[in-house]
């Protein structure tokens, strides 16, 4: 079997994962796209997916490989040898998802040349890849999602709504942070008054989104686990999480870093160069974007609906 180039393509969005205390747990897709262009499909059995152009360039095997390879011998099912050509959208270890975005690129590829696979398939083999599930579910699934990994069996996503005029406003420094090295940052072990501290918060953060209280987002993302842990390796992390302005809801860190993110629906432009000037002014190189929210097909057009959903 072969295709023709420009045949199939697969497009998957960014995520920003934990948003404040959801360490592991939550993630939002975004508006950076990686593409998948499908340039050949030969039915030799082999079970590989090969990366014959990258934009930008990626060394080593690349993890849509790793997401195809990873799928193919979960399943047991015989599988094509498949060419693929990337464009990416989404900078790579900034904290917004490009593995993850890599690794669901490979995995849905897989299912356009061998068949649907169910919801908790497509997920367990993107956190087999990834080490944890809170990136891969947005990917996945778009829209907010919360996960929960079981012992035994593949981790389940829940996915929650999203108001429509809620932005993320992401700060990007021009040195990136390896996701191996910001873990090991952490601490192995939280006092259980800190744990409390940040369970009460993700509870509070998805309430204030499912109710729009805007003005309980502040509060809501605040952690004690692993924005302090972290702070040493983000730039101005700290002066960013500290931001009192009318215009800001609330700031985190943008996954494991080293983008941080406000929430913000309104003066877009001047909470931007508010931030610009910020990095300016501390001599710190960084790109900001203003991104929407990747909704998934369920949930579009029922953003403020206040009702969740399994996947």
């Amino acid at each position: 079997m072969s295709l023709k180039a420009n045949s199939h393509t697969v497009v998957v969005p960014g995520s920003v994962a934990n948003l404040g205390g959801g360490f592991d747990t939550l993630g939002v897709a975004v508006e950076l796209y990686l593409r998948a262009r499908i340039v050949d499909v030969r039915d030799d059995g082999s079970g590989t997916l090969t990366v014959v152009r990258s934009t930008p360039a990626v060394r080593g095997q690349n993890a849509l490989e790793r997401g195809y390879a990873t799928v193919a011998k979960r399943t047991g099912r015989r599988a094509p040898a498949v060419t693929v050509d990337v464009e990416s959208d989404i900078p790579m270890a900034a904290g917004l998802g490009s593995s993850a975005a890599a690794t669901v690129a490979g995995i849905r590829i897989f299912e356009q040349v061998t068949g649907p696979l169910t919801d908790e398939q497509l997920l367990g083999a993107a956190t087999e890849v990834e080490g944890h599930a809170d990136n891969a579910a947005p990917a996945l699934f778009g829209g907010l999602t919360s996960v929960m990994e079981r012992a035994g069996h593949d981790p389940v996503a829940m996915q929650w709504s999203w108001p429509e005029d809620l932005r993320l406003v992401v700060v990007t420094p021009s040195v990136g942070l390896a996701t191996a090295k910001a873990r090991a940052a952490l601490a192995d072990m939280l006092p259980r008054r800190d744990a409390i501290f940040n369970l009460q918060r993700v509870l509070a953060f998805v309430h204030a989104l499912q109710s729009r209280n805007f003005g309980g987002l502040r509060d809501a993302v605040q952690d004690r686990w692993h924005q302090p842990a972290r702070a040493a390796l983000v730039p101005l992390l700290n002066d960013v999480l500290a931001l009192d302005d009318p215009d800001v809801f609330a700031s985190f860190l943008s996954g494991a870093g080293p983008s941080v993110a406000v929430l913000a629906s309104r003066n877009l432009d001047r909470v931007s160069q508010m931030l610009e000037t910020m990095y300016e002014r501390a001599g710190v190189a960084a790109t900001v974007r203003v991104l929407g929210v990747h909704l998934s097909e369920a949930l579009a057009g029922t953003a403020a609906s206040g009702h969740g959903r399994t996947v």
